[in-house]
């Protein structure tokens, strides 16, 4: 064989080993990147999932707040008299 034809076939196989290798390379960063997205997402979601029941939280603590403010202004009132 000729060197030049030598010389194209390494080069066609060291590119193709190079091309290969970036592939898989550049589709493992962007499995792990997505990996990541997904947990932050999750952690999002469950956030989210709490902010009903903080919500209901802080009703019952503003009806019991406004129901003690209600006793106190009562008691004050009849202490008046």
């Amino acid at each position: 064989m000729e060197s030049t034809v030598i010389v194209a076939l390494i080069s066609f196989f060291g590119t193709l080993l190079g091309t290969a290798g970036g592939i898989i390379a550049s589709a493992k960063l962007t499995d792990y990147r997505l990996t990541q997205l997904e947990k932050r997402f999750e952690n999002a979601a469950k956030s989210l999932a709490k902010i009903p029941v903080m919500e209901e939280k802080q009703k019952n603590t503003d009806r019991r707040i406004l129901k003690l403010e209600r006793e106190h202004n009562r008691t004050q009132f009849v202490n008046m008299n």
